[in-house]
C-alpha cells in the first residue's frame, strides 16, 4: 500500500472498553462509548459495544446517520447540541440530543411529533470550564419549559469539563451537578435516569471520590488511546496502540541543518528556530499537516520530527531509507482526529490476539484503581 493509512486495532479497542466499564461499574457509572473520533467507524462503534458500553455517543449528526445506515440498532447519543434546522435529523437517528437552548428543545419537540416518536433531550449545565451549558441558575427555569412541550422527555443533566478552559473535573464540581440533580427531582417531582457528568476526563475523579448522582461517562480517548487526557498519561492496564499511522517515505537525503538565503514565515507561520548541526539524513514522509497534527505524532526510535508542511513531514532519521520505506507513528487524540477525517489516510481493521498492554503499569503516577 502507497498510500498513508491508520491500522485500527479493535480487539484492542475492544479490551479497553471492557476494562473501563467494568472498572466504572462498580462506582454505579455506565459509559457512553464516542466515536466522533473515528469518524462515527460502525468498526469502532461495534468493538465499544462488545466491550459493554450501554450506548454510543457522537458529535456529529452524519457519524450517527452512519452508525444507523450500518445496522447499528444501540441508543444513540447527539453530544453536540443540533440547530433548529438540524432537529429533523437529529431526531431520526439518535435517541438523545444534548442541548441547552429553549428553541432548540422545541424544534427537536416538532420534529419528534412528525415522525410519531418521543426524543430524549439531556439538558447541559455550565460548571466552570465555558463551553456548552446554561448557567446552574438557569437549570431550573428551563427545565421547567421543556417539560411543558410535547414528543420529548427530559432524561437527565450533564455537563463537560476539561475540554476548552482545562478546568478538572473534581468533588466540587461533580458534587454541584448531583445537588441540582436532588434539587430538580424535588421540586419538578420527576426522575432523572440519566447523569452524565463528563468524559475521559473524569476518570481520575471517578476513581477516587463517591460518584454521587453521576452515573455516565461519555468516553472517547481513554478507550481509543488509553490514556487520561488531564495528565496525557497511560492509563495502567490499557493499550495505549489500537491506532497506528504509517506513512511511507518520499525522500532521504543528506541536508544541511541550517537554511540558506534571506527567511521570513513559513507556510504555518513563524517557523521554529534551527541550529547548526552540520549534515543530517532529512527523510520526508508523505503526509502533512492537512491529514494530521504532527505535534501530535510519536515517531519510531531513532526518528524525530523537524517540521511539516501541508503535504510533508520532514523528519530527522539515522541513515537513508529507501523510497518507499514505511514509517509507524504512534498518535494523540489531536492527530488520530485528524487522520481520522481526511481524505487521503486509508483506515485499516485488524483484530490481533489479546496480550497485556505494551506499556508498564504507572501505579506510581496514576490513582491506583486505574
Amino acid at each position: 500500500m502507497t498510500c498513508p493509512r491508520v491500522e485500527i486495532d479493535l480487539t484492542r479497542i475492544e479490551d479497553n472498553a471492557r476494562a473501563l466499564v467494568s472498572r466504572l461499574s462498580g462506582r454505579g457509572i455506565a459509559v457512553t462509548g464516542v466515536t466522533k473520533a473515528t469518524l462515527g467507524s460502525p468498526e469502532v462503534a461495534r468493538a465499544m459495544l462488545a466491550g459493554g458500553v450501554v450506548r454510543l455517543g457522537d458529535s456529529r449528526i452524519a457519524n450517527l446517520e452512519a452508525l444507523r445506515n450500518a445496522g447499528i440498532r444501540a441508543p444513540l447519543t447527539l453530544l453536540r447540541s443540533p440547530t433548529p434546522g438540524q432537529a429533523a435529523r437529529a431526531v431520526a437517528c439518535a435517541s438523545i440530543s444534548q442541548i441547552s437552548e429553549l428553541e432548540v428543545a422545541k424544534a427537536l419537540s416538532a420534529a419528534a411529533g412528525r415522525l410519531g416518536s418521543r426524543h430524549g433531550l439531556v439538558l447541559m449545565v455550565e460548571l466552570g470550564d465555558l463551553r456548552e451549558g446554561v448557567l446552574p441558575e438557569d437549570v431550573l427555569d428551563l427545565a421547567r419549559r421543556i417539560l411543558r412541550l410535547p414528543n420529548v422527555t427530559l432524561a437527565g443533566l450533564g455537563t463537560n469539563l476539561a475540554c476548552r478552559a482545562g478546568v478538572v473535573p473534581s468533588a466540587d464540581n461533580m458534587g454541584e451537578l448531583s445537588a441540582l440533580v436532588s434539587r430538580l427531582e424535588n421540586e419538578l417531582g420527576l426522575h432523572l435516569p440519566i447523569v452524565s457528568g463528563g468524559n475521559s476526563a473524569n476518570l481520575a475523579w471517578a476513581f477516587a471520590a463517591p460518584a454521587g448522582r453521576v452515573n455516565d461517562l461519555r468516553l472517547g480517548e481513554s478507550i481509543l488511546l488509553g490514556c487520561d487526557p488531564v495528565t496525557r498519561m497511560p492509563l495502567s492496564g490499557l493499550h495505549t496502540d489500537a491506532f497506528t499511522l504509517v506513512v511511507p517515505v518520499i525522500e532521504s537525503l543528506a541536508k544541511p541543518t541550517v537554511p540558506r538565503g534571506a527567511t521570513g514565515e513559513a507556510a504555518f507561520g513563524v517557523p521554529t528556530a534551527m541550529r547548526e548541526r552540520g549534515t543530517i539524513i532529512q527523510t520526508i514522509a508523505a503526509i502533512g499537516r492537512q491529514d494530521v497534527d504532527p505535534d501530535g505524532l510519536t515517531p519510531p526510535i531513532g526518528v524525530s520530527v523537524l517540521a511539516a508542511s501541508s503535504d510533508h513531514l520532514v523528519l530527522e532519521t539515522q541513515q537513508r531509507l529507501a523510497a518507499g520505506t514505511e514509517l509507524r507513528f504512534g498518535l494523540d487524540y489531536s492527530a488520530l482526529l485528524r487522520a481520522m477525517t481526511s481524505p487521503f489516510v486509508v483506515n485499516t481493521f485488524v483484530a490481533t490476539q489479546r496480550q497485556p498492554p505494551a506499556h508498564p503499569p504507572l501505579a506510581s503516577r496514576m490513582p491506583a484503581a486505574l
